[in-house]
């Protein structure tokens, strides 16, 4: 079958990657045509557009691009209208994606919604269009399960698929001598920095990450750069001082005593694997105003919301500075009971979550929807 994936972020590439190995086990005739980023493209297809030029983060920040934004949106419908796929997968990226499950529904193509949009965060009122435009969701937190059903939107769980990625990453193995030796670091404890996948929030949040780093002389830095941005942003900031390391988060994270990471997947993968970790975040003046606003649910990690309560401490806007994040880190580091708490936690987060193969299970469902859908 034809597939045609739309991604627009850096963590719905890492799902879309998965995803289409997983549609080829199960598909010998699987073609792709997609939006993503490299992790995609290395899996193969055609790559119409990459996530570089479509993730925007913000209110304002998407305002500033809108022409941008529109651009894509109808390179999209152009796109998808010529090659007329047999089914419109759609990842996230609700802002443009339920504009394109509305065109795709239009056009007589099966839509498949992997990785449901944030409706349960806000804006509750987007379960009218999907209901109305999706013909297939798919979730992978047991709590989308609930939300939807508040709806009479019935929904497929798999699981979820980053208890693949990080079970199976290559650098499972590695000890800390290995690590550093590689990397030309020091023999002190690490602590890592992920300061986000868009240029927007590296400018905003990475110079209060690195302000703290004086107060630990004990420890070394280490920032795990986002593939997808340019070093010069980084370097930029950090003046050189810092290690910066790419392609190497999962690596980076396992050998971590705790970790200060942006909002957003990575703090999940860092619960996975095991890091102890302050999760910062800081948008725009008016963007954090409108969100504020908007927002319905108490937490904006996603370990918090798994949990249903407070996992991991987040600092948002003006409680995320230099004071702040250095009395949080504090109570990360080795032998605090605050620390050991947050480890426990996170072990239970992952029996929530629950066994491998979601991409797999989520491919089958895919397969087992359009298959009865043309029989």
């Amino acid at each position: 079958m034809r597939y045609y994936i739309i991604a627009g972020e850096v963590s719905g590439d890492l799902y879309g990657s998965y995803l289409m190995k997983a549609l080829k086990s199960a598909d010998a005739g699987a073609e792709f045509r997609f939006w993503g980023g490299d992790l995609m493209a290395d899996a193969g297809g055609t790559l119409v557009q990459h996530v570089n030029k479509s993730s925007f983060m913000g209110f304002m920040e998407v305002l500033k691009n809108i022409r941008s934004v529109f651009s894509s949106i109808m390179l999209c419908k152009k796109d998808l209208a010529r090659n007329m796929p047999d089914a419109l997968i759609l990842i996230d990226y609700p802002g443009f994606n339920l504009r394109m499950a509305r065109f795709g529904s239009k056009l007589g193509i099966k839509v498949i919604y992997y990785i449901s949009p944030k409706v349960w965060a806000w804006n509750e009122s987007r379960v009218k269009s999907i209901k109305k435009y999706v013909d297939h969701m798919i979730t992978i937190f047991p709590f989308e399960t609930e939300f939807y059903q508040k709806f009479g939107f019935k929904v497929d769980y798999v699981g979820n698929p980053l208890v693949d990625v990080i079970e199976n990453r290559s650098c499972k193995g590695e000890d800390f001598e290995e690590f550093i030796r590689r990397n030309g670091l020091s023999r002190k404890p690490v602590i890592s920095i992920l300061a986000g996948s868009r240029i927007q929030e590296i400018e905003s949040c990475l110079p209060v990450m690195l302000s703290v780093i004086h107060h630990y002389p004990d420890y070394q830095f280490v920032i795990a750069g986002a593939p997808s941005v340019d070093p010069e942003v980084y370097i930029k900031l950090t003046k050189n001082k810092i290690p910066l390391l790419f392609n190497q988060t999962y690596a980076t994270l396992q050998q971590s005593s705790a970790a200060m990471i942006v909002s957003g997947t990575a703090t999940l993968e860092a619960a996975l694997i095991g890091v102890p970790v302050v999760v910062c975040y800081r948008s725009s003046f008016i963007s954090y105003h409108i969100a504020k606003r908007l927002i319905k649910v108490k937490y904006i990690s996603l370990v918090n919301l798994i949990m249903k309560r407070e996992v991991v401490r987040e600092l948002i806007q003006h409680e995320f500075n230099s004071e702040n994040l250095k009395n949080e880190l504090d109570k990360l580091l080795p032998d605090s009971a605050a620390r050991q708490k947050m480890l426990a936690d996170m072990e239970n987060l992952k029996k929530i979550l629950g066994r491998e193969g979601a991409s797999g299970r989520a491919a089958e469902r895919i397969l087992g929807y359009l298959n009865a859908s043309n029989s």
